[in-house]
């Protein structure tokens, strides 16, 4: 070979393994057997285990050795040289993905912008940036469409060997979606300052978050809603609005953070039964629908946030009582009348009375004082009727002669 391809061999090579960060003891090694693989392919009937490859790392130059004998055949060098790039070029291919797979390793967990690249089957082919991922059938949200370049958020849940070498899994249905939803929208979230203590969910129909906060004069469920609830409308928006989310406050105590798990429904009253893990839950019959959920689905997502099993039953005391409590004023001792309690109730009766006075003083006012137009009238429409009755004169009746006879 020319001294020029020599150079350019080993400046290539050391250029390509420092850039992509490949060793170049084991790039010349690969191609070495690469070499050896080409040699056999060549001549069919040879035992490669007898044969070695030599490589010369600074002038690219390629030697196959029998038994220590230079048994190289001509032109070799041309179809050493292809082999090299080819193996190269693999080798880059294979180091990029280990780093980009080693990079996503650790953001397991975390929550990317993907797009809908393609469908495989019942798979979605997603493009998460540096990297194509795969979202299963049971990671999708059952009641979700999805259509090619969609924009949606995903869930890095793992990444494990598949047909084609390791496989990154993202997911949707899955609760760290939400969690790191959460953690997006809602600063107090990132910060710390408000803690999500549990999350369970239905996709695609309804979610329930328990939140706390041990600083003192933060408000975790408002914190997380927002104002006018701005947050929790992004993230609803999130799941095209497909799936409620409920946020509800955990209490140390465990017949208040029941009772809350079960709202919407109120006047709620829960006995515990810890050895067993049961709850038995009393509601208002009025709140009986809101506390079991559309088939059962508040009272499911209730038991899998507390861990109890809860038992609804319907009560009709609670309500009752609870109103009772609200409405009923205390008894008072009745007191006997005095001459205060008279005076206080006739009172009114002579305000309405003075009122009236008031009134009829203000018409017979407007009636003594008319106004000036009107005593012009009156005036003129009394001249008027002694000339209407001068104008008129009286005819005498004219009787016929032959009734005069009669």
């Amino acid at each position: 070979m020319p001294a020029i391809q020599r150079s350019e061999f080993a400046l290539a090579l050391n250029q390509v393994a420092t850039e992509r960060g490949v060793d170049v003891s084991v790039v010349l090694e690969t191609v070495k057997n690469a070499i050896l693989a080409a040699y056999r392919k060549d001549h069919p009937g040879v035992e490669v285990e007898e044969y070695e490859a030599e490589l010369n790392p600074n002038t690219g130059e390629a030697k196959i050795l029998h038994k220590g004998e230079d048994v190289t055949p001509p032109g070799f060098g041309r179809i050493a040289a292809q082999t090299a790039k080819q193996v190269i070029l693999q080798k880059i291919r294979e180091k990029e993905k280990e780093a980009i797979l080693s990079d996503y390793k650790l953001r397991i967990g975390t929550v990317v912008n993907g797009m809908v690249l393609r469908f495989a089957g019942p798979n979605i082919i997603v493009d998460i940036g540096r990297t194509e991922a795969i979202m299963p059938p049971q990671e999708q949200i059952p009641n979700e469409k999805y259509h090619l370049n969609q924009r949606l958020a995903v869930h890095l849940l793992e990444i494990k060997e598949g047909l084609r070498g390791e496989e990154v899994i993202v997911s949707r249905a899955s609760n760290g979606l939400l969690e790191g939803l959460f953690k997006r929208e809602v600063p107090e979230v990132s910060q710390g300052s408000v803690q999500i203590k549990a999350i369970v969910r239905e996709p695609g129909n309804r979610s329930k978050v328990a939140v706390n906060s041990e600083q003192p004069g933060i408000d975790p469920v408002g914190s997380c809603v927002g104002q006018k609830g701005v947050r929790i409308q992004a993230i609803i928006q999130e799941f095209g609005g497909l799936e409620k989310i409920d946020i509800i406050q955990w209490q140390e105590n465990t017949q208040a953070y029941i009772a809350n798990a079960l709202s919407p429904a109120k006047n709620v009253r829960v006995e515990v039964d810890e050895k067993e893990t049961v709850a038995h839950v009393f509601v208002p019959k009025d709140d009986l629908s809101l506390a079991i959920g559309q088939g059962g689905q508040n009272v499911r997502l209730a038991s899998k946030l507390t861990g109890y099993r809860i038992e609804i039953e319907g009560d009709e005391t609670t309500k009752e009582e609870a109103v009772h409590e609200e409405v009923e004023a205390p008894p008072t001792t009745p007191t006997p009348a005095t001459d205060d309690m008279t005076v206080k109730k006739d009172k009114p009766k002579k305000e309405k009375k003075v009122k009236e006075t008031v009134k009829e003083e203000k018409v017979t006012k407007t009636k003594k004082e008319p106004s000036k137009e009107a005593v012009k009238e009156e005036a003129a429409q009394e001249a008027e009727k002694p000339q209407e009755a001068e104008a008129t004169p009286t005819t005498p009746e004219v009787v016929p002669a032959s009734e005069e006879g009669k």
